[in-house]
């Protein structure tokens, strides 16, 4: 079931893409499956990014809630009430992130096992390239561990894009001012989401293949313009649609 769903299909595409688009530089090959990936994501993206933000925005409303001092049920239930009147879905931004979690797995088992170009895994209309350039930009070797440059920039990545992420900006707006336990536990969960969870990639990712490493730095940086780029064009339609009912 793994080899039928994730290993063999992940082994395809990049083996199609090293024969047809990069030539066999496996190195461009993880960037083109990147873009690939992040392309066919892009409209649960979207989705989680405005459920994040539309999250963000009711962070003082579910102060107030909490303020309250209601009962677990009765909190639950009110909390729930309001996530339904403002339509929000406070689920729908780990979406993409389980979707993708395959997607590294199978990645980091493609180059576990050596770029494996074995028959009984390639699909019959899937021809493997004669010589396959694991060199990155002729330096880096994308299939050994322990890689020190694609740790810090993979670490590094990770920091700029939580760092500028607009759903993290507003949600620490959100957040001054406020005070209790649920508070204190929203600002320490976004300070080690900011400066404790890139290390930790960078740790992973020094222990793994360099490719999956490649693969999240890239990954890292669409997502960095993407989510500014969602969140514009969701600022602009809400702009707009102001404006009409305001005309209205």
């Amino acid at each position: 079931m793994w080899n039928t769903f994730i290993y063999d299909p992940i082994l395809n595409v990049l083996v199609i893409i090293l024969s047809y688009i990069t030539m066999g530089d496996l190195g461009f090959a993880v960037i083109v499956l990147t873009i690939l990936v992040k392309t066919i994501l892009y409209p649960l993206s979207k989705k989680a990014i405005k459920s994040q933000l539309d999250m963000a925005s009711i962070q003082s409303d579910i102060a107030l809630i909490k303020a309250q001092k209601l009962s677990k049920e009765e909190e639950a239930k009110v909390t729930f009430a309001l996530y339904k009147e403002k339509k929000v879905n406070p689920f729908s931004g780990c979406l993409v992130i389980l979707i993708q979690l395959p997607i590294i797995f199978g990645l980091y088992y493609v180059f576990l096992r050596g770029l494996n170009l074995d028959p009984t895994h390639l699909y019959s209309f899937v021809h493997a390239p004669d010589t396959i350039n694991t060199l990155f930009l002729g330096v880096l070797d994308l299939t050994k561990t322990h890689s020190i440059p694609i740790a810090i920039l993979t670490g590094l990545t990770q920091f700029i894009q939580v760092f500028v992420s607009p759903t993290q900006k507003m949600q620490a707006k959100s957040s001054v001012g406020q005070k209790g336990l649920s508070a204190d536990i929203q600002k320490s969960m976004q300070t080690q989401m900011k400066y404790v969870f890139p290390i930790i990639i960078g740790f992973i990712t020094y222990k793994i293949q360099a490719a999956v490493g490649l693969y999240w730095i890239v990954n890292n940086i669409i997502t960095i313009f993407q989510e500014r780029a969602i969140a514009k064009s969701l600022k602009s339609k809400e702009i707009l649609e102001i404006k009409a009912e305001v005309l209205i």
